[in-house]
């Protein structure tokens, strides 16, 4: 649905807070890392507003953090499917050109065998990727230029841009996503595609050689190619002029494609906080990211999340100080620890404010918010609400 007619003038503000892969599942007998930990502040905002449970893409359907996070701005995942590839590139501040193909690189680690043992490389430290990120640079193409950009830690982005025929993005990951087993082919889905794949595979098989004597990041993954899109930004679709805060490079690059400032805040939440507090009085829309409740889900760290989840409960207090009308705190999929992955299952939502129909939930949990008030949704739909509660929605018809 169009917004636009219905935009309404207002100085309200919004706060939408993202722990990344927030869901979990009961495996350990205390419930999900969020029923497990101790959270009275996100318990009395939830006792205060509405919660829910989220579908970032449908039910059944294990989402990406790209498609995750553009279905929570109200953008729908499907229609938009964004290659993680272009997120890192903005995230990082890429010169992104139309018609390159970027994509999102792993250092792995992988066996006498050429088998994945570690998908991470076991999260080499940013400036250890810098280094290998130089040793790739010397791969040399026939009529593709080559881009290796170190992102953070074992991540790096990888741009390819043509010097005769237009290049096509349709190309399978060569990241299997498990261990124990081969990295894939690149597979062209189209005959555009069919030079892409060709430089992908004589890029991997180049790095394969480069890397043959390092004793953790000896190969390389490749996921996400995508090519730059365009979409409606921010204040062009909901009137907002919005603010990221992220840490990490993809999501950075998810709010610059929108048209929100990025702005830098540091390494940590503490640093986050402070950026938030020093840019709020500019911006009606803001948007926090919280990375460590995924990295913790994926490492099949359950203590590690509920310690990440307490951490983002202790900050609350400082985000409420500045009184924003409405507040959001949802994640962009679950990351149970259990299976150390994304997950399909929906996701515990909270919104806070003044004009919310208040429901019986207490606590905030997923069993708790299967109950709430907001039912069970798409997270496309949470942006409307989360404009309507800010009274930025006029009334639909006569």
């Amino acid at each position: 649905m169009d917004l636009v007619p219905l935009l309404a003038e207002s100085e309200t503000k919004i706060l939408f807070v993202v722990a990344d892969g927030l869901g979990g599942i009961d495996s350990k007998g205390r419930g999900t890392e969020l029923e497990a930990a101790r959270t009275p502040n996100l318990d009395r905002l939830a006792k205060q507003g509405a919660t829910g449970l989220t579908y970032p893409v449908a039910p059944g359907i294990t989402p990406g953090s790209g498609p995750g996070h553009l279905a929570l701005f109200g953008y729908d995942p499907v229609k938009h499917d964004i290659g993680r590839g272009v997120l890192t590139a903005l995230g990082i501040d890429f010169d992104l050109k139309p018609g390159d193909v970027a994509a999102r690189g792993n250092f792995c680690t992988v066996n006498s065998d050429g088998e994945v043992t570690d998908r991470r490389a076991g999260r080499i430290d940013s400036q250890e990727g810098a280094r290998l990120v130089k040793m790739l640079r010397n791969i040399r193409l026939d009529d593709v230029d080559v881009f290796v950009e170190p992102v953070k830690e074992h991540r790096f982005l990888l741009v390819l841009r043509s010097k005769k025929e237009a290049l096509g993005a349709q190309i399978d990951n060569t990241d299997p996503q498990r261990i124990g087993v081969l990295p894939r082919e690149p597979s062209a889905g189209d005959d555009k595609s069919q030079i892409t794949a060709r430089a992908v595979s004589d890029f991997v098989e180049q790095s394969r050689e480069i890397l043959a004597g390092e004793e953790q990041a000896n190969m390389v993954l490749l996921r996400g190619f995508a090519q730059l899109p365009q979409l409606a930004s921010l204040r062009e679709k909901y009137g907002l002029n919005g603010c990221a805060l992220a840490v990490y490079p993809m999501y950075r690059g998810i709010a610059r494609l929108l048209g929100m400032k990025v702005v830098d805040c540091g390494p940590d939440l503490d640093s986050e906080i402070g950026a938030l507090q020093a840019a709020w009085s500019d911006h009606d829309f803001v948007f926090l990211h919280f990375k460590d409740t995924d990295s913790r889900g994926e490492d099949g760290d359950f203590e590690g999340k509920v310690a990440a989840i307490e951490e983002l409960d202790r900050a609350i207090p400082r985000m409420m100080e500045l009184q924003p009308d409405v507040i959001v705190v949802t994640g962009d999929h679950s990351t149970p620890s259990a299976m150390a992955s994304h997950s399909w299952h929906p996701v515990p939502v909270l919104i806070s404010a003044n004009t919310c129909r208040v429901d019986a939930v207490e606590v905030f949990g997923e069993t708790a918010c299967a109950g709430g008030g907001l039912g069970q949704m798409l997270a496309k739909h949470l942006m409307t609400l989360a404009l309507a509660h800010a009274e930025r929605l006029r009334k639909f018809g006569a």
